[in-house]
């Protein structure tokens, strides 16, 4: 789905928006805490916090998610440039929570009861040739730190 329309001003308006929005107080926690604390191992991982209602980590956990599903339909529906907006400079954020998700993402949206969860995020990342290139990068980014994160967990034990 790669855009063929040249990037406008209101485009980098609209980009910048979103970077501004990202910089808000309670976002970056709930980023960070994506980035940094959580790291799902199963569908049930982002079921329960997804379920722990009224919790931080569920705000945190729909407040990201709910930012990257708007920004890809802003994308999705022609209102954003794809080319512009899918600069990792800007987006590897979304690329590393989607990459954290994917593996148990279809069970997680059976468990739920919501076949479009994500769907937004998924359609854009995977609409395109540099969107897959992209996603498979930050895929073996995620499992490399997994792999560095249950090293030093056994490190530890020992």
């Amino acid at each position: 789905m790669e855009s063929k329309k040249p990037v406008t001003a209101a485009d980098a308006q609209l980009i910048l928006q979103l970077y501004d929005l990202r910089r808000e107080a309670e976002m970056r926690k709930a980023r960070k805490w994506w980035s940094v604390t959580f790291w799902p191992e199963s569908a049930d991982d982002l079921f329960n916090v997804g379920m722990a209602l009224g919790s931080q980590e569920s705000g945190w956990a729909r407040q990201v998610v709910g930012y990257w599903e708007i920004a890809a339909s802003l994308v999705l529906n022609g209102a954003l440039n794809e080319d512009l907006f899918m600069e990792t400079s800007f987006c590897g954020e979304m690329f590393v929570m989607f990459a954290k998700v994917s593996p148990f993402l279809k069970e997680l949206r059976e468990k739920m009861k919501m076949p479009e969860f994500m769907a937004n995020t998924e359609k854009l990342i995977n609409g395109s040739e540099k969107g897959r290139e992209h996603l498979k990068q930050f895929e073996e980014r995620v499992s490399a730190r997994r792999k560095m994160m249950a090293e030093a967990a056994v490190a530890k034990a020992s």
